[in-house]
């Protein structure tokens, strides 16, 4: 309960409180092993040899974390995971950033890193969709693909001397529109197979981003590799997109998302945050519980009351003692 920041009265507090105790001890059971605090000492086998990596420190001929987290064991090397750490980047990994800069044939994200990473004009689709060479005038026209503020999803590329390279070259990256953007701690997305989901009982898509942010929005079709080849063989100049400046009233009617799809991202962006505040594994799994059990509310905003906070922390407790038990 240490840092939670919602008022709850006194009976919220214990309830809080019991819902929490019980998940310190299912996971302190699960990882009495492998969990250490700062000065616990670390057994290895010093006669095979062993390296100290991360996190740990040698006194008085014993190995120590210097840290709090999880040990870990990659043959001989031994170090230990912090729990509550900054972003550390890999490569491969999905995330989420918004643009702050565009530079010459080059975009700057903010990723949630201690430096802004680089997308390169070479490593986005165009949005006629033709894979050929990029030249001057796809350089000058680098704002109607992707401007100051605009949240984009990408893959990290891999890391070279002027930052964090990106690459959105296929076509679930890219630009995204119509849904909000959230700031998560990113210790709270673990990195799985799948970091896209397309919610097809309420049409939306959610991206969680490796970085903690995660983007929740409308969802949009995204047109097939082999239809864009054949419409640019068919045609033999390439139509710019109409703007919304130029669309009639009945075409902004249709690009508007609707008011059904808007409460339904409203209650799963109130369900991150919830899940958020609780210090919770952001999943989509828990996060379709939660919206599930917010449709018995009238009101969206009343996910973000105390009560319904100490609802979810009380099923979650319940959830994981079921699945141990079932184990």
């Amino acid at each position: 309960m240490r840092g939670l920041r919602i008022p709850l009265t006194q009976t919220q507090k214990l309830r809080l409180q019991r819902a929490l105790q019980k998940l310190e001890s299912l996971s302190s059971k699960v990882n009495s092993n492998a969990s250490v605090t700062i000065a616990d000492s670390i057994p290895v086998n010093y006669d095979d040899g062993f390296l100290k990596g991360h996190g740990t420190s040698d006194l008085d001929g014993e190995v120590v974390a210097t840290v709090c987290g999880v040990v870990e064991r990659v043959n001989k090397l031994v170090y230990v995971r912090t729990l509550r750490a900054r972003y550390k980047p890999e490569v491969g990994e999905t995330i989420v950033g918004r643009v702050v800069e565009v530079a010459p044939k080059r975009w700057r994200i903010d990723i949630n890193y201690s430096q802004d990473a680089v997308l390169m004009l070479s490593s986005i689709n165009l949005p006629d969709g033709i894979q050929r060479r990029r030249t001057a005038v796809d350089e000058l026209n680098m704002r109607a693909i992707l401007e100051e503020n605009d949240v984009v999803c990408a893959e990290i590329r891999g890391f070279q001397h002027d930052g964090l390279l990106l690459h959105a070259r296929s076509q679930k990256y890219g630009k995204l529109e119509r849904g909000q953007l959230l700031s998560v701690s990113p210790y709270l997305v673990k990195r799985r197979k799948q970091h896209f989901h397309y919610v097809e009982e309420y049409g939306m898509d959610l991206v969680l981003g490796c970085n903690g942010f995660i983007w929740v929005g409308e969802h949009m079709e995204t047109e097939d590799d082999m239809v864009i080849d054949d419409q640019a063989n068919n045609t033999d100049h390439q139509l710019p997109k109409p703007s919304k400046y130029s669309m009639t009233i009945e075409e902004q009617e249709r690009a508007y998302t609707p008011l059904e799809t808007r409460q339904y991202i409203c209650r799963t962006v109130n369900a991150i945050r919830v899940l958020s505040t609780l210090g919770f594994s952001i999943t989509i799994e828990v996060i379709m519980e939660i919206v599930a059990m917010s449709m018995s509310l009238n009101e969206i905003h009343e996910m973000l009351g105390s009560e319904f906070c100490v609802q979810v922390a009380e099923k979650e407790a319940e959830r994981r003692s079921s699945t141990k038990k079932s184990r």
